[in-house]
């Protein structure tokens, strides 16, 4: 399939010079976050399919045959280096690979209808990493300043070659100029909680690589692990590196043993994948976190710590007390480490954490209290800042600049400190207009461990949702910062943390396609972008990661169904949604959908029993296998957890939990707020309902909420275990049925709880299910509730 043909319409943009055609074209500064051409059309498709969107791109006419033929001219060793990685990309993508020619072939005939690769100090003037592409019917030029710009331009012509349905190869005529808007461009991996080994995080920089990012911020400790061989404290590895997890996922299937979950990073595999990601002009940024986020380290080596309890390397999530002690040992542990990390990234930056340090155990230790007076400390943080100034001249003395998260910012901070804001965009805002350099990185749309899509089949993950739209449309540049501060926004980047995260399938499902649109808003000037033509060209993307074995999230590209229904009646009025809002096909036959089936434009009335198969389309393609939405009287007297919403004002952090079992395989996942173990059937029809079956599951209350914990209610308990408690007209309604709660769930980890409803109850009413009882450490969750007729 030819998906280069997608709803072509050309496009006739300024083909000056680079640098000075954006100026000209937008009107705008030439700083990398305000190089922003104005005339871009709105909603458009395409010329060309390319994420992230290039900065001007005029079509031509024809296309370039690309086979095993094709010679690839390189102009000295860094344009060879970028031929080999086009050709290799092409060979798994389309299985096919052009040959590189040497010095002597490329004088001759055979250099004929080649590609050039050919580095280009000329075009020095147009910008860092940015690249000329001229594709003709004739040959292939790709040329740049500096071989990074050169690579990304190898990287847009991989994109562009497509396979037609005979399996020919071919690219279509056009001139691209172009150059990133920012330099920082980045994503975090978080090895801390979950980790990933060598070739998976290999795979996550080839990803980025084809998404032109060049940050690569790696998140090496933390809590529930220390991942990264530190020769002169080998516990930090032996210790802190291992970590029992909670529940029966801690437990050995054979020999009820505890079974722990280890890894970490040798120094020479540490060498090994930022060499890697040099090639594909990746620099990666480490963390050193503190001096919060220190419980593995604490763990290995006790007297960095500020309490005399025994840690161990958590199997919890949140918040936690433990900090680095103030000592000038510990200061010069962080240094002894930082020596042995500093040779292994030869980037510019080095990440010293400094987010969530909750301060209770340096406010009652009399020992940080001296310590502080010593210092001249007055707060607690101004302590945290004694010492992030510290490291930050020591960084210095090496070479390096520090960088830190955005609590950073409540106490002195050196001139020289660069500030990732992740709480909001208020701190970044702060910072630069403090004088400092920021990366965006804001939680509430740039944070990929949260949910996606509404979808039943979403992985676990954190609260809330944030939908590809979201993330696609956060703006980096504060529209409020001053004109004079700007240049101090670097850029931005996404976090993926892997407290939920157990497989690398579910790290590829959270992340793509989700990091096209940070690719976008990171590399395409901010007036070329457009979110209808993103989502026309996605696609194509989707295609790309088929071929190169990039996994990502189905769920964006299902179709999502919901139904209201009159069981008197035995009818049924069904709502289809696709979420990224492409069209949907529908069959009531069970037949497939195709792109000729039924298009759904508004709710689907049926008579029960009834099943539709709904699928989301794309240029006459669906997008994902379709799903079948099933509906009789049965099934509609049935909700899941997925579909119960949650109690209003009643501590609404929601989580996608997994169950703690089995050690290995599948497991059940919940929908759960952590605050308030409660859940609402709006709408429940009890016309002729005796009772409800609830499901109900036990798992461990494996959260530290630290100065959140006053939040976490409980309903009193009335009898040993606690109860189910059912209220009719909401949460502060009357109370209908109440069953006390076992000790324990059933072997498979669940039970069945049936409660009888009074006769009198009836119509329609708001249905509150509770849990009473404080159970830490574990949690009852609700799987299911289902209506039982008399």
């Amino acid at each position: 399939m030819n998906r280069s043909t997608f709803s072509r319409t050309a496009q006739l943009l300024c083909v000056a010079g680079l640098a000075a055609a954006l100026a000209a074209c937008s009107g705008q500064p030439q700083s990398p976050a305000d190089a922003t051409p104005a005339q871009a059309p709105a909603a458009e498709a395409p010329a060309i399919s390319l994420i992230p969107l290039p900065a001007i791109a005029v079509p031509g006419e024809g296309r370039f045959v690309l086979s095993p033929a094709t010679p690839l001219l390189a102009d000295g060793d860094a344009a060879r280096t970028v031929a080999g990685q086009f050709a290799a990309l092409v060979a798994k993508g389309l299985a096919v690979e052009p040959r590189l020619l040497d010095g002597t072939d490329a004088d001759g005939a055979e250099a004929k209808g080649a590609i050039r690769f050919s580095i280009d100090p000329s075009r020095a003037g147009a910008g860092a990493e940015s690249y000329l592409l001229e594709v003709k019917p004739a040959g292939v030029t790709v040329s740049a300043g500096d071989a990074a710009g050169l690579f990304y331009g190898a990287m847009s012509l991989a994109q562009l070659a497509t396979a037609d349905d005979a399996g020919a190869v071919s690219v279509p005529a056009v001139r691209i100029e172009d150059a990133p808007r920012f330099a920082w461009r980045g994503f975090m991996m978080d090895p801390s909680r979950h980790f990933w080994s060598v070739d998976q995080v290999k795979q996550v920089i080839d990803a980025m690589a084809m998404h032109k990012l060049n940050t690569l911020h790696w998140h090496l400790t933390d809590d529930q692990g220390w991942r990264v061989e530190i020769k002169q404290y080998p516990k930090l590895t032996e210790i802190g590196g291992c970590r029992i997890p909670a529940g029966d996922g801690g437990i050995e299937p054979a020999t009820g043993k505890p079974r722990q979950y280890c890894g970490f990073y040798t120094q020479d595999q540490v060498r090994e994948i930022v060499a890697y990601a040099a090639a594909r002009h990746i620099t990666v940024v480490p963390e050193l976190n503190q001096p919060g986020h220190a419980t593995a380290a604490i763990a290995a080596y006790p007297e960095l710590g500020t309490t005399d309890q025994k840690l161990v390397p958590s199997s919890e999530w949140g918040v936690f007390p433990n900090l680095f002690n103030t000592e000038e040992s510990t200061i010069t542990f962080l240094e002894n480490v930082m020596d042995e990390l500093i040779p292994l990234f030869p980037g510019t930056y080095f990440h010293v954490g400094g987010d969530e340090a909750v301060k209770d155990q340096w406010e009652a230790s009399a020992r940080v209290q001296e310590r502080m007076r010593e210092v001249g400390a007055k707060t607690e943080m101004e302590m945290q800042s004694h010492i992030v100034a510290r490291l930050q001249k020591y960084l210095a003395a090496h070479g390096k600049r520090l960088i830190g998260w955005d609590e950073i910012l409540e106490g002195p901070m050196p001139a020289e400190a660069t500030v990732m804001s992740w709480r909001g965009i208020e701190g970044g805002l702060k910072a630069a207009r403090e004088g400092h350099d920021v990366v965006m990185t804001p939680s509430s749309d740039l944070y990929l461990d949260y949910l996606q899509t509404h979808s039943p089949d979403e992985p676990p993950g954190r609260p809330a949702t944030i939908p590809m739209r979201q993330v696609y449309d956060f703006e980096p540049v504060p529209k409020e910062l001053e004109e004079s501060q700007r240049h101090h926004i670097l850029g931005l980047q996404a976090n993926m943390w892997t407290e939920h995260t157990r497989t690398f399938e579910r790290l590829q499902h959270n992340v793509f396609p989700r990091l096209a649109a940070v690719a976008e808003t990171g590399w395409t000037p901010k007036e070329r972008k457009d979110y209808a033509g993103f989502l026309r060209r996605l696609p194509d993307q989707l295609e790309r990661y088929r071929h190169w074995g990039v996994g990502y999230a189905q769920t964006p590209f299902q179709v999502d169904a919901t139904a209201e229904h009159d069981r008197k009646a035995g009818t049924a009025t069904v709502t289809l949604e696709s979420p990224l809002a492409y069209e949907v096909r529908y069959t009531t036959d069970g037949s497939e959908p195709t792109a000729s089936s039924t298009l759904y434009k508004a709710p689907v009335p049926v008579t029960l029993p009834a099943q539709l198969r709904a699928a989301a389309f794309a240029d006459g393609h669906a997008l994902a296998t379709a799903r079948t939405h099933t509906y009789d009287a049965t099934s509609l007297l049935t909700r899941t957890d997925e579909q119960l919403a949650t109690c209003p004002d009643a501590g609404r952090l929601l989580l996608r939990l997994e169950d703690d079992g089995p050690a290995d395989g599948e497991r059940a996942i919940f929908n759960t707020t952590i605050f308030y173990p409660c859940w609402q059937w709006n709408g429940a029809d009890l016309d002729g309902v005796a009772s409800m079956k609830v499901r109900a599951g036990k798992i461990p209350y494996y959260f530290q909420l630290a100065h959140d914990e006053p939040a976490r209610r409980f309903e009193p308990a009335r009898s040993a275990h606690g109860e189910l408690d059912i209220h009719a007209d909401g949460c502060g309604g009357e109370r209908i049925a109440s069953v006390p709660l076992p000790a324990k769930p059933g072997a498979d980890g669940f039970i069945d709880i049936v409660a009888e409803l009074p006769q009198g109850v009836a119509g329609k009413r708001d249905l509150c299910l509770r849990f009473t009882g404080d159970t830490r450490p574990t949690m009852w969750v609700l799987d299911r509730a289902t209506l039982q007729l008399r």
